[in-house]
């Protein structure tokens, strides 16, 4: 993964090539457009984050906030990393039925969805995959989350 240490958002778009930043600066406007209230954008991990403050989920698995989602460039592509929908097999089912019902071959990972340029993606799917979960709905997912992956270990 390539990494930034851009300390804003606007810094790292500035360091990328005109191609790139074009691709990501739209993509970073349709996320921005949709984001529910109470996520924040940052700068981590050197992408760009959307994420859940620890002021309003402080106890999470390493001490940092939550991301929702984020943003890079990479050495051969670019990645939109979307946790809400690897986190919920609906949403997953959802966002693939999405990308064949628009004819986009999509090229996923777990939470990574890579692409080259915008019209690589289903916007419109990208836009409603940002909007679907509200910040509460986030926090008590992972919650629920962290409850079984203990239960579990009790259990082991």
């Amino acid at each position: 993964m390539v990494k930034s240490a851009a300390a804003t958002p606007h810094a790292y778009l500035d360091e990328l090539s005109p191609e790139r930043r074009t691709v990501l600066s739209a993509l970073r406007q349709i996320i921005l457009n949709n984001l529910p209230p109470g996520y924040t954008e940052t700068m981590r991990w050197g992408m760009l984050c959307y994420e859940v403050p620890l002021d309003r989920c402080p106890n999470t698995y390493n001490g940092q906030p939550l991301m929702y989602a984020a943003l890079a460039s990479q050495k051969n592509y670019c990645s939109l990393y979307l946790t809400n929908v690897y986190t919920d097999q609906a949403a997953e089912q959802w966002f693939k039925e999405a990308f064949a019902r628009a004819g986009k071959k999509l090229d996923m990972g777990k939470s990574c969805v890579r692409f080259k340029k915008l019209e690589d993606l289903d916007l419109e799917a990208v836009a409603q995959a940002i909007a679907r979960t509200p910040l509460e709905k986030f926090i008590a997912g992972y919650k629920e989350g962290q409850s079984q992956r203990k239960a579990r270990s009790r259990k082991a």
